[in-house]
């Protein structure tokens, strides 16, 4: 029996799946065929994909809002279109892009997948671009004298003395820090 699975993802917790989740509703899946990722789309390792992957069967039909939600880097977009269409020979719907709509016919038209490769690189480039803004707000950041991290600790008074018994071996790691109140990692 064909069934038909939404895959959504967002990049991190903080962001908002609904928009997906909505579109997917009003494409006819049911919540219970709907499986959400709350991860990055740098490459296939998430556990709702892995999930789906094992439950999606010939003639199922998988539906992703667009491409970029699938993941973000070009092979292995490609690599996982190919899987999933000629391995598991499973329909996919990329609903921003009716043009990358498996179900009329098994195979793609040579514009669909000209089309499918474009969009994979444009998704990859996007998270290259995403790395580079950081990088730089980064780097302008520490230019101005911005701290980034965690906020450093300020040291107990205690702590020269503290220091200079572990140095001389009259106390143990644990010791130090138990005397520091911190931390043996820290």
């Amino acid at each position: 029996m064909k069934k038909m699975y939404g895959y959504i993802r967002v990049s991190t917790r903080e962001q908002n799946e609904e928009r997906q989740v909505i579109a997917m509703r009003e494409f006819g899946i049911p919540d219970a065929c709907m499986v959400i990722d709350k991860q990055s789309g740098k490459d296939f390792n998430r556990p709702g994909y892995q999930r789906l992957m094992k439950k999606l069967k010939p003639e199922d039909t998988l539906v992703i809002k667009s491409i970029d939600r699938l993941g973000r880097n070009y092979d292995e977009i490609l690599e996982q279109w190919r899987i999933l269409t000629k391995e598991k020979r499973v329909d996919i719907v990329v609903l921003d892009m009716p043009l990358l709509d498996t179900r009329s016919g098994r195979d793609l038209t040579l514009i669909a997948d000209i089309v499918l490769q474009l969009l994979s690189y444009v998704a990859q480039t996007e998270r290259e671009f995403i790395r580079q803004r950081q990088r730089e707000g980064i780097e302008i950041a520490r230019a101005n004298g911005v701290h980034l991290g965690r906020k450093a600790m300020e040291r107990p008074e205690n702590y020269e003395e503290v220091k200079t018994s572990w140095e001389n071996g009259e106390v143990s790691l644990r010791g130090a820090a138990e005397r520091l109140g911190i931390s043996h990692s820290t």
